[in-house]
């Protein structure tokens, strides 16, 4: 049938993954790091992810394309809510959750020469495993009572004391919302939901991708429907703090 449908212009689109939290019917993904419309049944051609777009990849027009199955989407947004958790090759054991205790070192470490200014080697202040978002468990015993810290897996490169300045005290959830094929609203709200979560962090870059990140926190937050302290600090592509 002819009907109006978006089309994406994978040039101008930036993998941002705005419009894809946009979409109510769940019709977009980001695949290899652009935005794609996964099924023409589930566009409705009304175009609530247009605004949202901010390169202006987005557009309407009017094509040979599938119905708009309204049946369809419910089924495919349930399953969007309840998805069928990651089973890894082998039982690894990467998505096994512990936490992790830290050794208190009293006396400076002889016979190195890598140490900070107190004469220790700097310390992982990372407290929990697994910390990729994907892999987190909703209901791990070290989210109760917990300041979480949700941060693009580039701020650990371009910041030199995240451990130290962000992750000390807190669970660090690590993810890229431009390379995983998923929207982590949804985990994220159950997370927020099942859990006694004291604050929230986002950690995120300047690049216009890492954008994806606070807003699926954002959304996260509405679904959850509680009142957390949250806030938002942007590290820039040469390390330095741009934004908090």
């Amino acid at each position: 049938m002819i009907r109006k449908i978006i089309k994406i212009d994978e040039e101008k689109c930036n993998g941002c993954g705005l419009c894809i939290n946009a979409c109510h019917e769940g019709a977009l993904q980001l695949v290899n790091g652009k935005a794609k419309l996964i099924s023409e049944s589930y566009c409705d051609g009304l175009g609530a992810c247009l605004p949202e777009c901010p390169t202006g990849a987005i557009n309407i027009e009017e094509r040979e394309a599938d119905a708009f199955d309204e049946d369809a989407v419910k089924v495919h947004i349930e399953a969007k809510k309840n998805p069928v958790p990651e089973k890894l090759a082998c039982g690894c054991p990467g998505s096994h959750a512990r936490v992790i205790e830290k050794a208190v070192h009293k006396e400076p470490l002889a016979g190195c020469c890598d140490h900070n200014s107190s004469g220790l080697h700097p310390e992982s202040q990372l407290r929990q495993w697994p910390c990729q978002i994907k892999l987190v468990p909703i209901n791990a015993p070290y989210f109760d009572d917990s300041h979480l810290l949700i941060a693009a897996d580039c701020t650990a490169y371009a910041y030199a004391n995240i451990h130290s300045d962000f992750m000390k005290n807190k669970i660090t959830l690590i993810g890229c919302p431009k390379l995983d094929n998923s929207n982590y609203a949804e985990k994220l709200a159950e997370i927020l939901k099942h859990n006694e979560i004291k604050s929230v962090t986002v950690l995120r870059m300047e690049v216009p991708c890492c954008g994806g990140l606070s807003h699926a926190v954002k959304e996260a937050l509405q679904k959850s429907g509680k009142m957390i302290p949250w806030r938002i600090v942007v590290i820039g592509t040469d390390g330095t703090i741009i934004e908090e």
